[in-house]
Formats: C-alpha cells, structure tokens, sequence
C-alpha cells in the first residue's frame, strides 16, 4: 500500500495504492494524517489504483469524513472500482460520501 498526498489551493488530494487491509492500516492512516489539518479545503481520496479495502480502511475513510466536516471540508472519493464501490455499497458508506 502506498500514499501520496497533493496540495492544491482549494483542495488536498491522497492517492491510494494497492490493498487498505488491517495490516497497514495504521501505516496508512499515520500517511494520511496531513488531510486532517485541511482548514476548510475539500479532500480528495483518488482511489484510482486501490484494488482491495478491508473494515480497518473504512473506519479510516469514516475518521476523515467526520474530522472534515467538523471543519467545513468535504471528503469526495474519486474513480472507485466496482470491488470497492461494492463493498461500500453493502456496509451503507455508499450514501455518507461524494463520488467523482
């Protein structure tokens, strides 16, 4: 699993890569902490190339949405998969995010 982060003036952007499981699930989450301080600017989960997401990434997912909109941010995930969209289909978290 790999994490970039972007910073654009309106928008923080993380590209996420390969498979958000349990076992680096608190690597990832310690890489994506920066998203945290967006004071108000828009998150962009690209999830482009992640092939597989496990309960311990979602709750990660979960963790960011709720910290932004504590601040006034929105959290869009961009370019799901069908396997991901499926499993966010079937734990309800279809209807809590924006999608591009």
């Amino acid at each position: 699993m790999t994490t970039k982060i972007q910073e654009t003036p309106d928008r923080i952007i993380a590209f996420l890569s390969g498979e958000l499981d349990t076992a680096v699930a608190q690597e990832t989450e310690q890489a994506l902490k920066p998203l945290l301080g967006s004071k108000g600017k828009d998150i962009v989960i690209d999830c482009t190339e992640l092939e597989y997401i496990a309960s311990s990434g979602l709750r990660i997912l979960l963790g960011i949405l709720k910290q932004a909109r504590e601040v006034g941010s929105r959290v869009v995930l961009k370019n799901v998969n069908d396997v991901i969209r499926d499993v966010l289909d079937l734990t309800g978290f279809i209807s809590i995010f924006e999608f591009e």
